[in-house]
């Protein structure tokens, strides 16, 4: 599958940091089974890596990936825990180099029009836009649509439910990423059907 394919298999990736191990698995189970498959668990926390190894073991339709890279060691690291692909806040010569060097596909996040050119001469045509609303959201994502119309998008940063849907209406865009899917209450009390439920909304927002 490619890195194309997986941001359309989800209208919605959501970005997850986990704060307590046990909560990956059955998180991970209820976003899969309210039709999110395509996961990005973050290095925020120091559970991200053995996280990214239980859901990879243990939840077997999920997609699971990487956020957070921001260091080239991190990339066979989280390649070898079972990550498929992997989401950067930015780009730099050593962490395009890293993508390549561990075969880990990269979206890595740019911010403004040279950030994106750049990221298309290393070769990356996926790419994420963060943070989204700062960069100039919706807005700037059809004044990118022109000049650099074979870039597809994923939004981040500051995007909920009621706004995913212009950002998915935008042709560049083929998903969001979305951190309103993983509410820290519902994961420390351990709601995981509410938690279902807004994977539900948020897997019928596919375009």
């Amino acid at each position: 599958m490619s890195l194309l394919d997986m941001m359309r298999a989800s209208p919605v990736i959501p970005v997850i940091a986990i704060d307590d191990l046990a909560h990956a698995v059955p998180l991970a189970r209820a976003l899969c089974a309210g039709g999110i498959r395509v996961l990005e668990v973050t290095l925020r926390t120091a559970h991200g890596l053995p996280a990214i190894r239980a859901i990879a073991q243990e939840v077997p339709q999920a997609i699971v990936g990487v956020g957070t890279l921001t260091r080239p060691e991190e990339f066979v690291a989280a390649r070898d825990a079972g990550a498929v692909f992997g989401v950067s806040p930015g780009l730099t010569e050593n962490l395009a180099a890293a993508a390549k060097s561990s075969g880990l596909p990269l979206l890595p996040g740019v911010m403004t029009p040279s950030e994106a050119m750049a990221a298309r001469e290393h070769g990356f045509v996926q790419q994420k836009l963060f943070p989204a609303m700062q960069a100039g959201g919706i807005g700037m994502l059809n004044a990118l649509a022109g000049p650099l119309g074979d870039i597809t998008f994923c939004p981040t940063g500051g995007i909920s439910l009621d706004s995913a849907p212009g950002f998915l209406a935008c042709r560049n865009v083929a998903c969001v990423g979305g951190s309103w899917l993983t509410p820290k209450e519902a994961m420390q009390a351990g709601d995981w059907a509410h938690i279902e439920a807004l994977a539900r909304a948020a897997a019928a927002l596919r375009k």
